[in-house]
């Protein structure tokens, strides 16, 4: 039997499992990024800013971004659009619409974006492998057929696999791929982030993330395509890879970049350039 989706009812609302997979991703980031943020000296207020501003414009982008791209679907069922509950959100809208209001807070306190982004990076990618879960109890977000015994050679538990059989077909875990490879990332990320200079630990998070999300997203069967062979996220994905390559080659050339561990107080004027 798959897990159900509904974690429990409050009357008439359904909470489901997805949502508190969501919440706790979140918040397991954000209690990580805090205790940086505390070593670097950075104002819990601006920290807390960010976060809740990120997180409620991301969701608003991310579904503004599902929507556009299934535009032939909602222009007919215009009342739909809000109904975020019934799903539809994409983590490309989610992540422009966070990062530019990071972009837009850090620039009105005068504090440096990309020395944020590097206290936030480990937590975002973190997040995110914590929240494909959500995908798990659903079971959405999975790659094409496959046969139990091809589940079994990859040494999963009986309930994941059980859970990965929809009405009689079981499917690549590409949900567990993902999160896998987000985890990855973070600790890889924990692990080089004093040993790299300001801004680089969010671009290698972006280079990262892209790379497995562009292989990933090509086992998926629920995609936004953007050609009949080409998918939407994967397009992105590849635009992500060479604008953070780009960036971090202009930084490197254009500023004398101090190593992250050295920077213990970023509200500096000299920093917030950076």
């Amino acid at each position: 039997m798959p897990f159900n989706p509904v974690a429990f009812e409050l009357g008439p609302l359904s909470v489901r499992w997805y949502g508190i997979i969501i919440a706790f991703g979140i918040l397991i980031g954000y209690l990580i990024a805090q205790k940086e943020a505390k070593k670097k000296n950075y104002q819990e207020e601006t920290l807390i800013d960010v976060v809740i501003w990120s997180v409620i414009i991301g969701i608003i982008c991310a579904r503004i971004y599902y929507v556009t791209f299934e535009w032939s679907y909602y222009k007919n069922h215009l009342s739909e659009i809000p109904m975020i509950m019934n799903g539809g959100i994409a983590i490309h809208g989610g992540l422009i619409g966070a990062l530019t209001t990071a972009f837009i807070i850090t620039k009105r306190k005068g504090v440096s974006f990309f020395h944020l982004g590097d206290i936030a990076a480990p937590s975002i990618i973190l997040a995110q492998g914590i929240g494909r879960w959500g995908n798990f109890m659903n079971q959405e977000a999975h790659g094409g057929e496959v046969s139990r015994g091809f589940l079994e050679s990859l040494h999963l538990p009986n309930w994941l696999i059980n859970q990965m059989n929809i009405e009689g077909t079981y499917y690549h875990p590409t949900f567990l791929y993902e999160s896998i490879w987000n985890v990855i990332g973070f600790i890889i990320l924990i692990s080089l982030r004093k040993h790299l200079k300001i801004g680089q630990t969010l671009l290698s998070y972006a280079i990262w993330y892209s790379i497995g999300r562009f292989f990933i997203e090509g086992m998926r069967t629920d995609s936004l395509m953007l050609t009949e062979h080409l998918r939407m996220a994967q397009m992105i994905s590849i635009v992500i890879i060479i604008l953070s390559i780009g960036i971090m080659l202009y930084r490197h050339f254009k500023y004398q970049l101090p190593q992250y561990k050295n920077v213990n107080h970023p509200y500096g004027k000299d920093y917030a350039k950076l």
